[in-house]
């Protein structure tokens, strides 16, 4: 049942609850709907996939800077090599690029060391050192002090990746549901108790993967540790006549909540920079940017062009569009935080604080929590 022409969810009981039709849940569906479990997705929107996985840059990581034996880090190394299977085999679009962070000035060459150390270390796959010639080998008119290559990065398809992921589901039972927010949840006699904007469900087990909501469906049933700080991200779009094959990437900042602004690539051959990170308020915070705050982001992300890849002219330089972090990191914390998959209470399993790489570890997580629940 999806799609707006189901108008309830009323059912005396289902066997699993995934709450949250993002690349998350839906790989989430299908490993448990594999596991011969009866499955019911619960998508507050009317499409899947339109949240947080449908604003990011559709970047296939590699594994490079979280803390080895981290959730992050084991599941982003585990869901690439998995996740490369599944879009080979689902026959969804995507281009292994490989990918550079670069840096750009000779004092970033220490900081660029230590990254190649952490993601040895926690086993990234694909890595190799270069100077400053061999990066002009592979990007001429970069201007680099040395680099990091990844030959294990790439991009893909999301939207594409998301509807792969519910036929699988689909094909072992699963049942989509579209326009079905979660009102209140609680815990009943006999499992959970979902009010949704379709009617109640009772699911004898419950997967939270609300992405941004995560946090206040996870206080509804008890669990009030974790607060989730919106963090918006903004793209511009660069129109360029240089030939970019790789995504090419800064030294990242430890002092801010993201990766610094990057160069992507699109299905299409176009090339994105972004996101940024600023913290907001509303969770909600699509709009674009307007009049004076767009001519200050835009000067801004023209500067961090310049820096990443040379001579840019203002002009090629547009803006497109923005997306939100769910990010466990407050404003002013100087520390990234870790993926959150717990537990609480039994039979109810919570996903907080999935952003990237979460998209490349959504095939990880997903065979986490079917381990975790084991066969129906």
């Amino acid at each position: 049942m999806s799609g707006p022409e189901a108008r309830s969810v009323d059912r005396d009981r289902i066997g699993v609850a995934v709450i949250g039709g993002g690349v998350v849940g839906a790989a989430v569906a299908a490993a448990l709907a594999d596991a011969g479990h009866e499955v019911w997705l619960l998508e507050a929107t009317g499409a899947l996939g339109a949240g947080v996985s449908s604003r990011n840059s559709g970047v296939i990581h590699s594994g490079l800077y979280y803390p080895p034996g981290s959730l992050k880090a084991e599941t982003c190394i585990r869901g690439n090599r998995l996740l490369y299977a599944w879009l080979a085999r689902a026959g969804v679009w995507f281009r292994k690029t490989g990918k550079l962070v670069v840096a750009c000035a000779p004092e970033q060459l220490a900081p660029l060391a230590a990254l190649e150390q952490n993601a040895r270390a926690s086993g990234a796959p694909g890595l190799s050192v270069l100077d400053r010639a061999a990066v002009g080998r592979l990007e001429p008119g970069v201007p680099a002090a040395g680099a990091l290559y990844c030959s294990e990065s790439g991009i893909v398809d999301v939207h594409e990746l998301v509807l792969s992921l519910k036929a699988a589901a689909e094909a072992k039972g699963a049942v989509f549901v579209t326009h079905a927010e979660v009102r209140s949840f609680e815990i009943a006699s006999s499992g959970f108790k979902l009010e949704t904007t379709r009617g109640p469900v009772l699911a004898e087990r419950v997967v939270n993967a609300a992405g941004l909501r995560s946090d206040i469906i996870a206080r509804l049933v008890g669990l009030d540790r974790y607060t989730l700080y919106p963090c918006r991200g903004d793209y511009f779009r660069l129109r360029s006549p240089a030939q970019y094959r790789h995504l090419i990437y800064p030294v990242k900042d430890p002092r801010q909540p993201g990766l610094g602004i990057h160069l992507t690539l699109d299905r299409g051959g176009g090339y994105r920079l972004g996101p940024d990170a600023t913290y907001v308020e509303d969770r909600a915070d699509f709009a674009p940017l307007v009049e004076k705050a767009l001519a200050e982001k835009h000067a801004l992300f023209v500067a961090a062009a310049r820096r990443l890849l040379g001579p840019v002219a203002p002009e090629q330089i547009v803006y497109d569009d923005c997306g939100i972090r769910p990010k466990l990191r407050a404003p002013g914390e100087t520390m990234e935080r870790d993926f959150v998959l717990e537990e609480h209470p039994t039979g109810c399993l919570h996903l907080i604080g999935i952003e990237s790489p979460g998209l490349t570890a959504s095939l990880a997580l997903a065979e986490r929590v079917a381990q975790l629940f084991g066969p129906a």
